[in-house]
């Protein structure tokens, strides 16, 4: 007689289950139908981080922005960019010659990232510089007082 019996696997069902991966489905499938938070994702400061030995160099992507609008804080080894994008409303011609906004999908509104880097940066040597529409910061880092050692008494 053939032996037909399976082994039981407790796991078995919980490999077909995967709610989270089903709702992020769902909610990617939801934004792309209407077109949700497009304002949002746009909003955000792109931005690379490269380092050597020395200092860390920041390239943030902030379009749009006086630089008078754009605010750098370094606080030990976190740095925070704010940036306000303004837009001045322009409507052409007079009266019933005016030209109406069908759409308009460039932001206006206050940005803002945060990050921390691994080593403390010396605020008093930082510099930063903007030019067409790109943050360029130069964060030197602070020279490293290394451990002490304490005297057991």
């Amino acid at each position: 007689m053939a032996n037909f019996l399976t082994r039981f696997d407790p796991f078995t069902d919980l490999a077909t289950f995967a709610p989270l991966r089903e709702m992020d489905d769902v909610w990617r499938d939801m934004r792309r139908r209407y077109q949700l938070f497009d304002d949002v994702e746009s909003a955000g400061i792109r931005l690379d981080v490269a380092e050597n030995d020395r200092e860390y160099t920041v390239s943030a992507d902030i379009p749009g922005v006086n630089k008078e609008d754009i605010k750098v804080d370094v606080q030990g080894n976190r740095v925070s960019i704010a940036a306000e994008v303004r837009r001045q409303s322009e409507v052409k011609g007079d009266g019933q010659d005016r030209d109406k906004v069908v759409r308009s999908e460039r932001y206006v509104g206050r940005q803002y990232r945060s990050f921390t880097l691994e080593h403390a940066i010396d605020d008093t040597a930082a510099v930063a510089r903007y030019e067409n529409g790109v943050l360029q910061l130069t964060l030197p880092k602070k020279a490293n007082e290394g451990a002490r050692k304490l005297q057991i008494n």
